[in-house]
């Protein structure tokens, strides 16, 4: 870097300097943001969350109508013969152990938690198949509590910009959320989704071309390489 260089080099110098601009950007490339999970409550988004590991949304999307036309309740869930769910999810890949957890924590939430869904991170882990990483999707989006889910989109371009050293998605999230304000967590991790599907894809941006990547390293040459999740 130039010994003096320019503010906007000066200001993306440090991670809080490249945070504070992409929070304000992201919020004005994204002002809305939507739940890319069609849903109709806490336990439909929490099965089309766990549906969605190693799957787009847009085929979970496709599936889950048939899904609800079995059942969309825990209620009715349990009822339903594994084999029946698993053919109903198969296009989402996984399904053999996805349609277990389904059943699985069906039946613990109307035995353990009354038919609904838990609203601490630590009972939502507990459930068959639900990780961190769905616990706070379904923590942010169907009940507001602050988190920032991190998944591939999320842990490719915080690399890219330099905002974590990328060892794991662990350290990713925990490096998020000190740079950007708790209260911008939910949006802001749909925004990075969202922006990173349109614009700073896997293939279509090495970290060197996209509207972000140009304007936080506009000296950049080079590829980004990736530490992988």
């Amino acid at each position: 870097m130039p010994e003096n260089p320019p503010p906007s080099l000066r200001l993306f110098a440090t991670r809080t300097g490249r945070a504070a601009y992409l929070d304000r950007r992201l919020a004005e490339l994204y002002p809305e943001t939507p739940v890319p999970l069609v849903h109709r409550d806490a336990y439909t988004l929490l099965v089309a969350v766990l549906l969605s590991a190693q799957c787009t949304d847009k085929r979970v999307n496709l599936v889950t109508p048939h899904l609800w036309a079995l059942a969309d309740t825990p209620e009715k869930m349990r009822h339903v013969p594994v084999e029946k769910i698993q053919a109903v999810i198969r296009p989402c890949g996984l399904s053999p152990q996805k349609a277990r957890a389904i059943s699985g924590l069906s039946l613990i939430l109307v035995e353990k938690h009354g038919g609904q869904v838990p609203r601490t991170f630590e009972e939502l882990e507990e459930l068959p198949g639900v990780g961190h990483k769905t616990a706070s999707v379904v923590m942010a989006q169907a009940f507001g509590v602050p988190a920032f889910p991190v998944d591939t989109h999320i842990h490719r371009l915080a690399q890219r910009w330099q905002l974590t050293n990328g060892r794991n998605v662990e350290q990713t999230e925990r490096d998020l959320k000190k740079l950007f304000p708790r209260e911008h967590w939910n949006a802001l991790h749909l925004r990075i989704i969202f922006y990173g599907r349109e614009h700073c894809t896997a293939r279509g941006c090495d970290g060197t071309s996209c509207e972000m990547c140009r304007t936080l390293f506009p000296e950049r040459r080079r590829a980004v390489r990736l530490q992988k999740t």
